[in-house]
């Protein structure tokens, strides 16, 4: 595959011009090709991807076939560009819903490629639940949480959340089984099933009841997102006169007017837990958005990125490092 009509340009001068049938032939042709081959033409779409989503959905079906492929490079860069598309257009992906689901459901697959096949299904979730959350997915997902590397998990709490903000109603039976992690080590797989249980409670607060221990025990977390959320939730019961006693009474001694929460997200949502429970306005700094699953939507994405946001570089390998990183680089592990 070294003329013209053989090379990535051309490839993707055929999708740009809406030859879909040649660019399909031009697909299956490259499946038999070596290895660099494959992976360099799902690299080469990476810019579509991101400039053009939609132009690549006569593809999708086709390209799933990736996902299988006998090189895990392969698989895990085609993963890795389904997220890309379905971050911003979920339709797009549909196609590749089972075969994502299968890669998830794959317990010896690479952990990076079911990392990122949990990830392009919660993105797709989040517009059609029913393209998803299977009872089989939604068991994928909630199984991983408990035995999975911990880059998995994120994904995994994330698609789970995911599906929540698609279908509020989705999860209700999985309450208590989500409430069990609650505790894990991640910051984001806290944050994201804090978030589930806020989304779910909008819909069905009677279903979040079970959760107010695990929720409550959060009120106290080190991430100042997680503990917003864990009060959020609680808001949501008390909001619908469910479980206001389950507020601990430290809770409010908070609220004296000298120990308040330093942090603004963790703050307003603590005084939304009071404006619930005593059914007064406390002043400051409420919001209408508290509470609903728009307002979750509209403030999850940035509080993701706070979460991940890097704190400098490894001094040893230069690699960028999280907040909440731990002494040991993950890429040299050298110290820092």
């Amino acid at each position: 595959m070294d003329d013209s009509t053989h090379s990535t340009d051309y490839f993707l001068g055929l999708i740009e011009q809406n030859c879909h049938d040649e660019a399909t032939e031009y697909v299956e042709r490259v499946e038999t090709a070596p290895a660099e081959e494959r992976k360099e033409t799902v690299r080469a779409l990476r810019s579509l991807a991101d400039d053009d989503p939609s132009a690549l959905k006569p593809l999708v079906p086709t390209l799933s076939g990736f996902l299988t492929d006998d090189e895990r490079s392969v698989r895990l860069t085609m993963a890795k560009l389904l997220v890309a598309i379905a971050e911003t257009d979920p339709d797009t992906v549909v196609p590749a819903v089972p075969a994502l689901g299968e890669r998830l459901a794959d317990d010896e697959e690479f952990y990076y490629v079911r990392a990122r096949s949990a990830e392009a299904l919660g993105y797709v979730a989040r517009e059609h639940p029913d393209a998803v959350a299977s009872p089989e997915v939604v068991a994928d997902l909630q199984v991983g949480l408990s035995f999975d590397e911990p880059e998995v998990k994120e994904k995994l709490a994330k698609a789970l959340e995911h599906i929540a903000l698609g279908d509020p109603t989705r999860l209700k039976h999985q309450v208590s089984t989500l409430a069990t992690h609650l505790d894990d080590e991640s910051e984001l797989v806290r944050y994201h099933l804090c978030t589930t249980l806020v989304v779910v409670g909008c819909e069905s607060p009677e279903s979040v009841a079970d959760a107010t221990d695990s929720l409550t025990a959060r009120l106290d977390d080190e991430s100042a997102h997680v503990r917003g959320r864990a009060a959020e939730a609680l808001g949501v019961l008390a909001s619908a006169n469910i479980e206001k006693s389950s507020v601990p009474a430290s809770f409010f001694e908070e609220f004296d007017g000298r120990q308040e929460d330093d942090e603004p997200f963790a703050r307003r949502r603590k005084r939304f837990v009071l404006e619930a429970v005593d059914e007064v306005a406390v002043g400051g700094e409420g919001g209408d958005e508290i509470g609903t699953v728009e307002g979750v939507r509209a403030t999850t994405s940035e509080a993701v990125a706070e979460i991940t946001a890097t704190d400098g570089e490894c001094p040893h390998c230069g690699l960028a490092l999280p907040k909440q990183s731990p002494p040991m680089c993950s890429r040299c592990g050298g110290p820092h």
